[in-house]
């Protein structure tokens, strides 16, 4: 999608942006960043606010994203190319709630492409902020030779700020830029900066190698945030390091186009991201989505029509609710979304059918 292109014309225009070569400057310059953490760290909720609207799906339940999404920052010459990727989860949690290979595997396919890694941890959860997932090291391992930044998110949950400098600590290893972390730097720091080279006496050369089933940090990063991704401020700090990290090298996209998503998976990541945040447990995971209507109404609206499929009955009923509530609710909400997003008016009309 592009940043101010209408919706009406089914991407007509986006795709001749993102098919014809970019309108880069001579001094282009260029950077890929993948976005690694557990399930529903914020990744989302953080590549929204980088982008400067709500494109990406957020929900309270983990595994919103559920395939690779990639957006795009452009500022003068620079240009960031974002990858929000699935929330990276083990193969017997994958198993366990059916949910698609694409998230055992897309987290792998952006890395091998990727300039820089930022690790995102969610700090206002207490039973996985003390350590970095096994499968967050086992990917950063793989792939050490990439430059990788530490993201503590929700700093703003916490009510005791001291708590932020033990986990600095632990999931650094007290290493950071090749340096001993400087404990009382980490402790002063706060919302919306970032240590550039904490002043400390250098680590040396000595570190013990350690297997990534006993080590909870990475001793490797570079630099070292802590912001809440709903303050624009602090999340405006974050984006301005990315885009002085561009190198030169020619743009991969047109400076207008916001993501690669078009606007019906803009809409359908919209939809699933209403029936995470209302539908009980597993229920929102076997849902199927078809478009069945996308045209402009006679006065220059969004008219969508879409059903949603679902396997049980009893699911039916959940969906749409006493007196047909949720599912006017979900469709309300879902259509205000895409108003920011399209900024144009839309009328989005939802039914619940029993998949056959």
């Amino acid at each position: 999608m592009c940043k101010d292109s209408s919706p009406h014309s089914n991407t007509d225009e986006q795709d001749q942006r993102l098919v014809h070569s970019p309108d880069m400057p001579e001094n282009s310059r260029v950077l890929r960043v993948v976005l690694l953490g557990a399930p529903n760290a914020g990744k989302s909720t953080l590549s929204n606010q980088l982008l400067g609207r709500n494109v990406f799906p957020v929900s309270k339940k983990v595994h919103t994203t559920r395939c690779q999404a990639l957006g795009v920052i452009t500022e003068k010459e620079a240009q960031v190319i974002l990858l929000d990727t699935p929330g990276i989860i083990s193969p017997v949690k994958q198993k366990r709630h059916h949910l698609e290979s694409s998230l055992l595997e897309d987290p792998w396919k952006s890395m091998e492409s990727a300039d820089l890694v930022v690790v995102l941890v969610d700090v206002s959860d207490k039973w996985t902020r003390n350590q970095l997932s096994p499968q967050v090291l086992q990917c950063l391992t793989r792939f050490s030779q990439i430059p990788s930044v530490l993201v503590l998110n929700k700093v703003d949950c916490l009510k005791q700020k001291s708590i932020l400098l033990e986990l600095t600590a632990a999931l650094t290893e007290g290493t950071v830029n090749g340096k001993q972390l400087s404990m009382k730097r980490a402790f002063h720091s706060y919302p919306g900066t970032y240590c550039p080279s904490p002043a400390a006496k250098d680590s040396g050369s000595n570190t013990q190698s350690v297997g990534t089933m006993q080590r909870i940090g990475w001793p490797h990063f570079q630099e070292i945030f802590m912001l809440s991704a709903l303050s624009q401020v602090d999340v405006n700090t974050l984006k301005q390091y990315l885009l002085s990290q561009a190198q030169p090298g020619p743009w991969e996209y047109h400076s207008e186009v916001l993501t690669n998503q078009t606007p019906e998976e803009i809409c359908a990541n919209k939809i699933r991201e209403k029936l995470l945040e209302y539908l009980p447990e597993e229920v929102p995971y076997s849902v199927q989505q078809k478009t069945v209507l996308w045209e402009e109404g006679p006065s220059g609206e969004l008219v969508i029509q879409q059903n949603l499929l679902v396997l049980k009955e009893s699911h039916m009923r959940i969906l749409i609710g006493k007196k047909g509530q949720l599912i006017s609710q979900i469709a309300h909400e879902v259509s205000q979304d895409l108003m920011d997003i399209f900024l144009c008016d839309v009328h989005i009309s939802l039914s619940v059918k029993l998949l056959k």
